[in-house]
């Protein structure tokens, strides 16, 4: 239970910095609370339906960044840079953590890692229009968040993925909840 609290601290955030004054920031906002309902989703550790929907919800949460990042305006070659470097990085957690995914949950998991790529290309390319680096460095550290969660669930459980990817995630989503502010 303590996740989902602490959680709810980075749409405090974003609604203390202003998230309902732009289209922006109310982008975000949906972003932060389809995020912050993922991990109310994720507590029960063994019902699959129940993983899939935080899936879900973070997935969507993704959507909503990159409709965010868009909103606010994106650079075509900033994009196109970050895809280039998105596409191997993707391709290659693809090949490390997809022979470990149960087949009923590949297509859930690759649909995953393309939206996050994809909201991740959207980051820079918002960065390359609109300045503002946090945008990327939280999107950055949101997708390595993101890989811990993949490793601790389908490759090793480990604490040493909760160690960096826990901080990673709450990092990322304080710093993406700051940019709301004009």
């Amino acid at each position: 239970m303590a996740k989902p609290l602490a959680a709810a601290g980075f749409v405090g955030a974003a609604l203390a910095a202003g998230a309902w004054s732009s289209p922006y920031g109310r982008w975000l906002l949906a972003g932060l609370a389809l995020c912050w309902l993922g991990d109310v989703l994720l507590i029960p550790r063994s019902r699959p339906a129940a993983f899939l929907a935080g899936l879900a919800s973070f997935l969507v949460g993704h959507v909503a960044y990159a409709i965010a990042f868009a909103v606010r305006g994106l650079d075509p070659r900033a994009a196109g840079f970050a895809l280039l470097a998105v596409l191997p990085a993707s391709t290659f957690a693809l090949r490390e953590i997809l022979p470990h995914v149960p087949l009923r949950m590949r297509r859930p998991v690759l649909a995953y890692l393309v939206v996050i790529s994809g909201m991740l290309v959207c980051a820079a390319g918002t960065v390359g229009h609109a300045g503002r680096p946090a945008i990327a460095l939280g999107a950055v550290a949101f997708y390595l968040s993101d890989l811990a969660v993949a490793r601790e669930r389908f490759v090793a459980k480990s604490f040493t993925n909760k160690l960096w990817g826990l901080p990673l995630y709450f990092g990322a989503q304080l710093l993406l909840a700051s940019t709301v502010a004009p």
